[in-house]
């Protein structure tokens, strides 16, 4: 797949770097101002940005934030194009309310600002940006933005609660609530929930290379945590973090690693409130009574 995109770029006036792109939709030329740009921080230019094919790996920060763009737009899925080594092409960034600028320059635009009478705040300093401050895709709630990362790719119906978290090339297939974390390269199906303070293990920062997800009309509890994939019509209970490691015992008595039981479907995972020992039994989505549709029509 070949792609070309016309974005707005900024730039840092005194290195040249570049700092962010932003691709319309509609691919038109359309300028941004800011600020800093105002103050002569930072410089603003139109960039044609051709991608020969997504499935090599990204050669610039402007490549880079074309398929960031490409994920949270949803012309592309979560792992169906390659980002390696997107890290080291996404300089880090103050993002600010005058603007992205290089951290070691927030202090500088400050004093400058002051004779703009604007009290400069700073929502973060990191590689990626907001995905709503570029990208807002149709049929979602975002209950807040500094929650939810470029690259996301939220379908329509997704709910994203205040404490819900979505990272870059991860997200949502279908109507779903996401109240936990969603790390790179997860993707949550249809009519599944993702309950308030639940993680889900991604490749990063240790996780391995596992790429694990979760089916449709599954539930993740509250406060739980899964290391392998679910299927479709799963549960894991609030609490309880089920690794590929867990000894699971199944209802004929025999205990195996969780990780064979990675992608099935209709298991219910539990703690024996007595014995302490995980089991798995199975359910079905109806255990758990599935989403409330009229939350997810988000017109």
């Amino acid at each position: 797949m070949s792609i070309q995109r016309t974005g707005h770029r900024y730039r840092d006036v005194a290195t040249g770097k570049t700092l962010d792109v932003w691709f319309p939709v509609s691919s038109e030329p359309r300028r941004r101002r800011c600020l800093a740009e105002k103050v002569g921080f930072v410089e603003g230019d139109f960039v044609d940005v051709a991608i020969d094919s997504l499935a090599a790996a990204p050669v610039s920060t402007e490549e880079a934030y074309l398929r960031l763009h490409l994920l949270s737009e949803r012309s592309v899925k979560p792992n169906e194009i390659n980002l390696e080594g997107i890290f080291g092409l996404l300089p880090n960034i103050a993002w600010t309310s005058a603007g992205p600028v290089l951290p070691g320059r927030v202090d500088a635009l400050r004093e400058r600002l002051a004779e703009e009478f604007h009290h400069l705040t700073v929502t973060s300093v990191d590689k990626f940006p907001r995905m709503t401050d570029y990208v807002i895709p149709e049929g979602v709630r975002v209950a807040d933005a500094d929650r939810v990362r470029l690259g996301a790719h939220l379908a329509s119906g997704t709910t994203v609660m205040h404490e819900g978290f979505v990272n870059f090339n991860a997200g949502t297939l279908g109507e779903s609530m996401i109240e936990g974390r969603v790390t790179p390269g997860v993707v949550v199906g249809k009519n599944s929930d993702v309950g308030a303070g639940a993680s889900i293990m991604g490749t990063l920062s240790g996780g391995g290379k596992s790429r694990n997800a979760i089916g449709e009309r599954s539930l993740l509890g509250a406060n739980a945590g899964i290391g392998i994939s679910l299927g479709d019509d799963c549960i894991v209970e609030a609490g309880l973090y089920v690794t590929a490691g867990t000894k699971v015992k199944l209802p004929d008595g025999s205990v195996v690693a969780a990780r064979e039981l990675s992608g099935q479907h209709g298991w219910l995972f539990r703690r024996n409130s007595q014995t302490g020992a995980v089991e798995a039994i199975p359910t079905q989505s109806q255990r758990w009574g599935g989403l409330n549709a009229s939350l997810h029509s988000n017109d």
